[in-house]
């Protein structure tokens, strides 16, 4: 007969790729231990994806801890959602926007900290033509900028490459067309960008909304239908605050479902990669995740 299991299995799985992917993860690692936790740390395979391992071990485990940034989890997200395992979450990525909604500090060792309580909160996915995202889907500019900023200059520069890159973006940048279908109606606009959310924090600290969160049912559009890239610039601190919405020329909604259609395909960046094309069907995935997070209070303080 098998021995009955008396401390909690934890698969961690660490991207090495991230920018702090490697030689960081010890402190964090010896307090999960020390709390009670059975940690497996499994490295991803040749030719397997993170998701790949997390199905495969989830027999065996009663949670997953992945080390990583927003990608990683968005790798993550439907081996989670299929298997129910709960998150614990060791920002180790460029921007750890995920992290940022959730206040979930850069710390590993209080971010560990936070998966060692215990305290499991239910958070919403968002969803486009299959796939998932945790942050925000955008097409438009913030495409163009995933499509160009290499894991070599994402590692070496960190959230200094997303500005270095999106500067030189900018200058070129042109707005298209796009038909907007939700609730009923539909919209043909101009713009340089729409961005669909279902998280607060996006692009290394942009805000989607400024009372936005990963739980509150609803996604997030807006969509940035300037004319001149220096009224982009204008634009930069009500991006990074959520306040973009109150601009003239920015388009800014809240539904549950919506289509973008463009007059060609155009590439949809999710939570930092190209993962889908126009026309876009989102849709958000309500409670579809739990993930060890701070106490509701903590959600509504600034992010780290």
């Amino acid at each position: 007969m098998q021995a009955r299991r008396t401390k909690k299995r934890a698969l961690l799985v660490v991207n090495p790729r991230a920018r702090r992917g490697t030689g960081t993860i010890a402190a964090a690692v010896k307090l999960l231990e020390e709390s009670g936790l059975d940690v497996d740390e499994v490295k991803v395979g040749e030719g397997e994806t993170i998701a790949d391992v997390i199905r495969r071990a989830a027999d065996g485990v009663d949670l997953v801890i992945v080390g990583g940034g927003d990608g990683t989890l968005n790798a993550a997200a439907p081996a989670l959602v299929e298997t129910g395992l709960p998150l614990g979450v060791l920002p180790l990525g460029t921007a750890n926007d995920f992290a940022r909604t959730l206040s979930i500090p850069p710390d590993l060792a209080k971010a560990a900290e936070i998966i060692a309580t215990g305290r499991l909160r239910d958070f919403d996915l968002g969803e486009v033509n299959g796939h998932l995202f945790f942050n925000v889907a955008s097409i438009g500019f913030s495409a163009e900028l995933a499509a160009e900023l290499t894991e070599k200059a994402k590692k070496r520069w960190g959230v200094v490459g997303y500005a270095i890159v999106a500067a030189r973006i900018l200058l070129r940048s042109r707005l298209f067309t796009a038909h907007v279908d939700h609730d009923g109606t539909t919209e043909r606009i101009r713009t340089m960008q729409i961005s669909v959310g279902n998280g607060r924090h996006y692009g290394g600290g942009m805000t989607v909304e400024e009372t936005a969160t990963a739980e509150d049912g609803k996604l997030d559009l807006y969509s940035l239908e300037v004319d001149h890239w220096w009224r982009l610039l204008a634009l930069l601190p009500s991006l990074r605050k959520g306040t973009q919405g109150k601009w003239d020329d920015v388009r800014a909604f809240q539904t549950t479902e919506v289509t973008i259609r463009t007059s060609r395909p155009r590439p949809v960046n999710t939570d930092g990669e190209l993962s889908a094309y126009t026309p876009a069907h989102f849709r958000i995935l309500t409670k579809a995740i739990r993930v060890f997070a701070p106490p509701p209070e903590a959600l509504a303080k600034p992010a780290p």
